[in-house]
C-alpha cells in the first residue's frame, strides 16, 4: 500500500474529518476517482497486480491498494472498515463479485444493493421495464419458438462476451451447445441504431439528469457491415458483440422528451420494487431506434457504465445543466457532496452501509 500526501478537501465534511471514495482499478474508476479528487475528496483505487502501476501514474489518485484479483475484493474489505471510506460501484464490480459478495459488504456504498437483484435477473429486469411501460422486444422461451431473427444473451456484465445472432429455431438448435448449462435469454433482434442513455437521479432533489449518451463498438459485428453481403457468401463470419470502444452521439432534441421520460419510469416503478429509496445515482437505459423513431429497450445498468468515459470533461447535455465539466464520475461525488453538507449522507448509500 502507497500512501500519497495529504490533500486539503475543499469541502469541511462531517466531523471535520475527511471522506476517501474508493472504488476497483477497472471499467470507470479513472473517471470516478478524478471526480471525487475535483469535488475535493481524497481518492483510493483498489487494483490487481496487472493495473497497479497505471492507476499510481495518476496524480489525483491518493493512494492505491494492490491485491491478486479482483474477486478477491471482499476478503480486503476489513483494512477499509476502520476508515471514512465510501465505495461506488462500477461494471466490474458486478462482473467479479457475486450478489452476495455485495450484500455482505458493510462500508459505506453508494447505491441501493437490492436493485441488484432485479438488474442480474434477465425475467425480473424484463418485468421491471415492462411495469415502467417501455417498448421491449419479444422474448423467446425456447429455440423451438424462434420465428424471426434473434439474439442470444448471456447474463451477466460481460461487454458483450458470448452473445450470438441467430436466424431461427434450426440456426439455434445447431449452435445451441455454446450455450448449454449457461443463464441467457432469447431476444428478437431489432434492427436499428443503438443509443445508450446514461442518467443520473438524485434522491436528494427527486431530479432526473440526462448525463450523456453513446453508442458502443463491437468486433466484429461493427466491421462485418463494410464487408457487401455478396462477398460474405460462402466464407465463415460469426458476428461477435464484444464491446471495445464507445463513441458519443447526441440524440435529436425532438426525441429527447421520450428518453426523459422513460428514465423517469423506470425510477418511478423501481420504488415499487426496491422501496423505498428505489434506484439513484447513475444508471443507462440500453435502447435501439428504428426507422420509424420508436425506442425499444433492451436492458438497464443500475450503475454507472463505461460508455460515460467519453465525457470525462462533460458532455453536452451536462453542459447545459452545470456550464462546468461534469462527468458522470464527478456528478456522483457531487451528490456525496451535497449530502454531507446537509447530513443527509444516508439517503445516498445503501442501507446495510456502517457509518
Amino acid at each position: 500500500m502507497m500512501l500519497a500526501e495529504k490533500v486539503e478537501p475543499l469541502f469541511e465534511a462531517k466531523s471535520h474529518e475527511f471522506y476517501t471514495i474508493a472504488t476497483l482499478g477497472s471499467h470507470s474508476a479513472l473517471q470516478i476517482l478524478k471526480g471525487a479528487h475535483d469535488e475535493g475528496f481524497r481518492t483510493l483505487a483498489i487494483a490487481n497486480r496487472q493495473t497497479e502501476r497505471l492507476y499510481r501514474s495518476f496524480n489525483f489518485v491518493d493512494e492505491v491498494i494492490g491485491i491478486p484479483r479482483y474477486e478477491d475484493f471482499p476478503e480486503h474489505v476489513g483494512l477499509l472498515g476502520n476508515r471514512k471510506i465510501i465505495i461506488v460501484p462500477h461494471g466490474s464490480f458486478v462482473a467479479y463479485l457475486s450478489l452476495e459478495d455485495h450484500k455482505r459488504m458493510t462500508i459505506p456504498y453508494f447505491g441501493n444493493k437490492a436493485i441488484l437483484d432485479w438488474e442480474a435477473s434477465r425475467e425480473l429486469q424484463r418485468q421491471w421495464l415492462s411495469a415502467a411501460g417501455l417498448n421491449l422486444p419479444r422474448q423467446f422461451r425456447s429455440g423451438s419458438e424462434i420465428d424471426r431473427p434473434v439474439i442470444v444473451k448471456l447474463y451477466g456484465a460481460h461487454g458483450g462476451k458470448g452473445y450470438m445472432f441467430l436466424r431461427d429455431a434450426h440456426d439455434f438448435e445447431e449452435r445451441a451447445g455454446l450455450v448449454a448449462r449457461r443463464n441467457y435469454i432469447i431476444q428478437e433482434y431489432i434492427i436499428g441504431v443503438p443509443l445508450y442513455i446514461h442518467y443520473f437521479y438524485s434522491p436528494l432533489t427527486g431530479r432526473l439528469e440526462i448525463m450523456s449518451m453513446d453508442r458502443r463498438y463491437e468486433t466484429n459485428v461493427d466491421s462485418l457491415g463494410r464487408i457487401p453481403a455478396a462477398a460474405q457468401e460462402g466464407l465463415d463470419l460469426q458476428p461477435s458483440y464484444v464491446v471495445v470502444g464507445n463513441a458519443p452521439l447526441s440524440l435529436r432534441e425532438s426525441m429527447l422528451a421520450e428518453a426523459y421520460r422513460m428514465g423517469e419510469e423506470v425510477v418511478r416503478v423501481s420504488k415499487e420494487i426496491c422501496p423505498p429509496k428505489g434506484l439513484f445515482g447513475a444508471f443507462c437505459i440500453e435502447t435501439i431506434i428504428t426507422p420509424d423513431t420508436q425506442f425499444y429497450v433492451m436492458e438497464i445498468s443500475a450503475r454507472i457504465v463505461a460508455g460515460t468515459n467519453l465525457f470525462i470533461d462533460g458532455s453536452p447535455y451536462s453542459y447545459l445543466n452545470y456550464s462546468e465539466p461534469m462527468s458522470t464520475g464527478r456528478r456522483i461525488a457531487r451528490e456525496l457532496k451535497n449530502a454531507l453538507l446537509s447530513n443527509s449522507l444516508r439517503y445516498v448509500l445503501d442501507d446495510s452501509s456502517v457509518l
